[in-house]
Protein backbone atom coordinates (compact mmCIF):
# COMPACT_ATOMS: atom_id res chain seq x y z
CA UNK A 1 0.00 0.00 0.00
CA UNK A 2 1.23 3.10 -0.96
CA UNK A 3 -0.63 6.40 -0.13
CA UNK A 4 0.28 9.96 -1.02
CA UNK A 5 -0.80 12.86 1.19
CA UNK A 6 -1.32 16.56 0.89
CA UNK A 7 -2.40 19.02 2.37
CA UNK A 8 -2.84 23.41 2.78
CA UNK A 9 -2.86 23.89 -0.95
CA UNK A 10 -4.09 27.65 -0.29
CA UNK A 11 -5.79 27.56 -4.03
CA UNK A 12 -1.84 27.29 -5.59
CA UNK A 13 -3.37 25.33 -8.41
CA UNK A 14 0.40 25.12 -10.44
CA UNK A 15 1.49 23.81 -7.19
CA UNK A 16 -0.90 21.30 -7.11
CA UNK A 17 -0.91 20.18 -10.35
CA UNK A 18 3.07 20.04 -10.28
CA UNK A 19 2.55 17.72 -6.67
CA UNK A 20 -0.05 15.29 -8.96
CA UNK A 21 2.47 14.90 -11.55
CA UNK A 22 5.15 13.89 -8.87
CA UNK A 23 2.05 11.79 -7.26
CA UNK A 24 1.65 9.75 -10.71
CA UNK A 25 5.20 8.20 -10.97
CA UNK A 26 5.58 7.47 -7.79
CA UNK A 27 2.72 4.89 -8.24
CA UNK A 28 0.84 5.57 -5.31
CA UNK A 29 -2.30 3.88 -4.58
CA UNK A 30 -4.36 6.59 -2.87
CA UNK A 31 -4.28 10.21 -2.28
CA UNK A 32 -5.67 12.18 1.02
CA UNK A 33 -6.35 15.52 0.80
CA UNK A 34 -5.81 17.00 4.54
CA UNK A 35 -7.49 20.45 4.13
CA UNK A 36 -6.71 23.94 3.53
CA UNK A 37 -7.68 24.03 -0.58
CA UNK A 38 -8.95 27.70 -1.41
CA UNK A 39 -7.98 30.29 0.94
CA UNK A 40 -5.36 32.60 -0.44
CA UNK A 41 -5.21 34.96 -3.64
CA UNK A 42 -4.30 32.62 -5.84
CA UNK A 43 -6.78 30.29 -8.15
CA UNK A 44 -10.06 29.84 -6.42
CA UNK A 45 -12.22 28.69 -8.65
CA UNK A 46 -9.98 26.12 -11.12
CA UNK A 47 -8.05 24.74 -7.81
CA UNK A 48 -12.02 23.36 -6.43
CA UNK A 49 -12.98 22.05 -10.05
CA UNK A 50 -9.63 20.54 -10.43
CA UNK A 51 -10.18 18.52 -7.15
CA UNK A 52 -13.75 18.07 -7.36
CA UNK A 53 -13.38 16.26 -10.11
CA UNK A 54 -10.55 14.16 -9.11
CA UNK A 55 -12.98 13.22 -6.06
CA UNK A 56 -10.28 12.20 -3.38
CA UNK A 57 -10.71 11.41 0.45
CA UNK A 58 -10.51 15.22 1.31
CA UNK A 59 -11.53 16.20 5.29
CA UNK A 60 -11.87 20.39 5.91
CA UNK A 61 -9.25 22.73 7.13
CA UNK A 62 -9.95 25.65 9.30
CA UNK A 63 -10.23 28.10 6.11
CA UNK A 64 -13.06 25.63 4.68
CA UNK A 65 -15.24 26.21 8.06
CA UNK A 66 -14.00 30.05 7.60
CA UNK A 67 -15.32 30.67 4.24
CA UNK A 68 -18.26 29.71 4.71
CA UNK A 69 -19.85 31.93 7.25
CA UNK A 70 -22.43 34.76 6.50
CA UNK A 71 -20.36 37.88 7.08
CA UNK A 72 -17.75 38.33 4.50
CA UNK A 73 -16.50 41.59 5.97
CA UNK A 74 -15.70 40.05 8.98
CA UNK A 75 -13.31 37.64 7.82
CA UNK A 76 -9.21 38.02 7.00
CA UNK A 77 -7.77 39.12 3.43
CA UNK A 78 -7.34 35.12 2.16
CA UNK A 79 -10.46 33.98 3.70
CA UNK A 80 -12.41 36.78 1.90
CA UNK A 81 -10.49 36.71 -1.24
CA UNK A 82 -11.70 33.35 -1.44
CA UNK A 83 -15.55 33.12 -0.44
CA UNK A 84 -16.34 36.15 -2.97
CA UNK A 85 -15.35 33.60 -5.67
CA UNK A 86 -17.12 30.74 -4.86
CA UNK A 87 -19.51 29.56 -6.50
CA UNK A 88 -22.80 27.39 -5.13
CA UNK A 89 -21.56 23.86 -6.23
CA UNK A 90 -18.27 24.68 -4.50
CA UNK A 91 -20.05 25.72 -1.65
CA UNK A 92 -21.39 22.90 -1.47
CA UNK A 93 -18.42 20.89 -1.92
CA UNK A 94 -17.21 22.49 1.14
CA UNK A 95 -20.06 22.08 3.23
CA UNK A 96 -19.95 18.50 2.64
CA UNK A 97 -16.24 17.60 3.79
CA UNK A 98 -16.08 15.71 7.16
CA UNK A 99 -13.62 17.37 9.87
CA UNK A 100 -11.81 13.94 10.18
CA UNK A 101 -11.04 10.67 8.40
CA UNK A 102 -10.80 7.09 9.39
CA UNK A 103 -9.01 6.22 5.97
CA UNK A 104 -8.26 2.64 6.85
CA UNK A 105 -7.55 0.53 9.90
CA UNK A 106 -4.34 2.16 10.24
CA UNK A 107 -4.62 5.65 9.04
CA UNK A 108 -6.40 8.40 10.51
CA UNK A 109 -6.92 11.83 9.32
CA UNK A 110 -7.42 15.47 10.50
CA UNK A 111 -6.11 19.06 10.05
CA UNK A 112 -4.88 20.56 12.67
CA UNK A 113 -5.37 17.59 16.02
CA UNK A 114 -8.31 15.05 16.25
CA UNK A 115 -10.14 17.31 18.20
CA UNK A 116 -8.90 21.21 16.77
CA UNK A 117 -8.88 22.34 12.99
CA UNK A 118 -6.56 25.26 14.79
CA UNK A 119 -4.63 23.81 17.43
CA UNK A 120 -0.81 22.97 16.09
CA UNK A 121 0.13 19.45 16.69
CA UNK A 122 4.26 18.73 16.32
CA UNK A 123 4.58 22.39 16.31
CA UNK A 124 4.32 24.76 19.84
CA UNK A 125 4.09 28.00 19.99
CA UNK A 126 6.19 29.80 23.02
CA UNK A 127 6.77 33.47 23.52
CA UNK A 128 9.78 33.41 21.34
CA UNK A 129 8.54 31.84 18.34
CA UNK A 130 7.80 28.88 16.91
CA UNK A 131 9.13 25.05 18.02
CA UNK A 132 8.76 21.83 17.60
CA UNK A 133 6.82 19.94 20.33
CA UNK A 134 7.45 18.00 22.81
CA UNK A 135 6.33 14.31 22.87
CA UNK A 136 3.97 14.91 26.13
CA UNK A 137 2.50 17.91 24.14
CA UNK A 138 1.98 15.75 21.18
CA UNK A 139 0.70 12.96 23.00
CA UNK A 140 -1.99 14.50 24.86
CA UNK A 141 -3.05 16.80 21.21
CA UNK A 142 -2.85 13.09 19.90
CA UNK A 143 -5.63 12.04 22.37
CA UNK A 144 -7.22 8.73 21.79
CA UNK A 145 -7.32 8.78 18.02
CA UNK A 146 -5.61 5.14 16.82
CA UNK A 147 -4.61 4.59 20.45
CA UNK A 148 -4.11 0.49 20.38
CA UNK A 149 -3.70 0.51 16.54
CA UNK A 150 -0.94 -1.90 15.50
CA UNK A 151 1.44 0.45 13.07
CA UNK A 152 -1.09 3.52 13.67
CA UNK A 153 -1.04 6.66 11.55
CA UNK A 154 -2.35 10.25 12.45
CA UNK A 155 -2.14 12.26 9.41
CA UNK A 156 -2.26 16.16 9.87
CA UNK A 157 -1.61 19.21 8.28
CA UNK A 158 -2.36 23.21 9.61
CA UNK A 159 1.01 24.48 10.34
CA UNK A 160 3.09 23.94 6.57
CA UNK A 161 5.97 21.96 8.58
CA UNK A 162 7.09 18.84 7.07
CA UNK A 163 7.77 16.79 10.14
CA UNK A 164 7.01 13.34 11.53
CA UNK A 165 6.71 12.39 15.54
CA UNK A 166 6.41 8.67 16.81
CA UNK A 167 4.52 8.79 20.13
CA UNK A 168 5.87 6.11 23.17
CA UNK A 169 2.81 4.08 22.30
CA UNK A 170 4.41 3.29 18.78
CA UNK A 171 1.81 5.50 17.11
CA UNK A 172 3.19 7.93 13.95
CA UNK A 173 1.76 11.78 13.58
CA UNK A 174 3.32 12.68 10.38
CA UNK A 175 2.90 16.23 8.64
CA UNK A 176 3.29 16.46 4.80
CA UNK A 177 3.27 19.97 4.88
CA UNK A 178 1.80 22.34 2.56
CA UNK A 179 1.59 21.79 -1.09
CA UNK A 180 1.10 25.96 -2.05
CA UNK A 181 2.70 28.26 0.65
CA UNK A 182 5.93 27.33 2.18
CA UNK A 183 5.84 30.51 4.46
CA UNK A 184 3.49 32.65 6.76
CA UNK A 185 3.88 34.62 9.86
CA UNK A 186 1.36 34.83 12.48
CA UNK A 187 0.82 36.40 16.01
CA UNK A 188 -1.15 33.77 18.24
CA UNK A 189 -0.41 33.25 20.67
CA UNK A 190 2.40 34.56 20.15
CA UNK A 191 4.15 36.35 17.20
CA UNK A 192 5.85 33.58 15.15
CA UNK A 193 7.00 32.67 11.50
CA UNK A 194 6.79 29.77 9.83
CA UNK A 195 9.51 28.85 6.97
CA UNK A 196 10.46 26.15 5.16
CA UNK A 197 13.40 27.65 3.10
CA UNK A 198 12.56 27.40 -0.40
CA UNK A 199 9.50 27.69 -2.40
CA UNK A 200 8.96 23.95 -3.39
CA UNK A 201 5.69 22.28 -3.34
CA UNK A 202 5.62 19.85 -0.58
CA UNK A 203 3.75 16.34 0.43
CA UNK A 204 4.01 13.01 1.78
CA UNK A 205 4.47 9.37 0.12
CA UNK A 206 3.40 6.82 2.70
CA UNK A 207 4.24 3.24 2.06
CA UNK A 208 3.40 0.10 3.96
CA UNK A 209 6.14 -2.26 5.28
CA UNK A 210 6.16 -5.43 6.72
CA UNK A 211 7.61 -3.73 10.27
CA UNK A 212 5.36 -0.23 9.96
CA UNK A 213 4.59 2.46 7.84
CA UNK A 214 7.90 4.35 5.82
CA UNK A 215 7.44 7.98 5.17
CA UNK A 216 9.20 10.06 2.38
CA UNK A 217 8.39 13.84 2.53
CA UNK A 218 8.58 15.14 -1.10
CA UNK A 219 9.84 18.63 -1.70
CA UNK A 220 8.42 19.44 -5.78
CA UNK A 221 9.99 22.23 -7.88
CA UNK A 222 7.69 24.36 -9.52
CA UNK A 223 7.14 27.12 -11.06
CA UNK A 224 6.21 29.82 -8.62
CA UNK A 225 6.70 33.44 -10.61
CA UNK A 226 2.91 33.09 -11.91
CA UNK A 227 1.63 32.44 -8.61
CA UNK A 228 3.96 35.59 -7.24
CA UNK A 229 3.12 37.42 -9.47
CA UNK A 230 -0.77 36.71 -9.37
CA UNK A 231 -0.53 37.18 -5.36
CA UNK A 232 1.43 40.61 -6.30
CA UNK A 233 -1.80 41.64 -8.87
CA UNK A 234 -4.58 40.63 -5.95
CA UNK A 235 -2.22 43.51 -3.60
CA UNK A 236 -0.40 40.36 -1.45
CA UNK A 237 3.43 41.05 -2.32
CA UNK A 238 3.55 39.00 1.75
CA UNK A 239 2.23 35.96 -0.01
CA UNK A 240 4.03 36.66 -3.66
CA UNK A 241 7.36 36.87 -1.35
CA UNK A 242 6.70 33.64 0.71
CA UNK A 243 5.89 32.06 -2.71
CA UNK A 244 9.36 33.05 -4.56
CA UNK A 245 11.59 32.06 -1.34
CA UNK A 246 10.16 30.05 1.02
CA UNK A 247 10.52 32.84 3.66
CA UNK A 248 8.72 35.61 5.16
CA UNK A 249 9.79 38.64 3.20
CA UNK A 250 9.52 42.09 4.50
CA UNK A 251 8.14 44.34 2.20
CA UNK A 252 7.04 48.06 2.38
CA UNK A 253 3.53 47.74 0.78
CA UNK A 254 2.91 44.16 2.77
CA UNK A 255 -0.64 43.54 3.44
CA UNK A 256 -1.75 42.08 6.93
CA UNK A 257 0.22 39.44 8.23
CA UNK A 258 -0.11 35.94 6.04
CA UNK A 259 -2.41 34.06 8.35
CA UNK A 260 -3.40 30.93 7.26
CA UNK A 261 -3.44 28.82 10.65
CA UNK A 262 -5.98 30.92 12.68
CA UNK A 263 -9.35 31.99 12.78
CA UNK A 264 -8.34 35.20 11.63
CA UNK A 265 -6.70 34.55 8.84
Amino acid sequence: MRLAALSDIHGNLHALDAVLADIATTGADLTVNLGDILSGPLWITETAERLMALGLPTIRGNHERQVLVPDVAAMGASDAFAAERLLPQHRAWLAGLPATLQLSDEVFCCHGTPGSDLVYFLESVDPGGLRPATLDEATARAGAAQQGVAHGVILCGHTHVPRGLRLADGRLVVNPGSVGLQAYDDDHPHPHVVENGTPHARYALLTRRPAGWQVEWRAVPYDAEPAAQRADRHGRPDWAGALRTGFVVETAQASAPIRPVTSRA
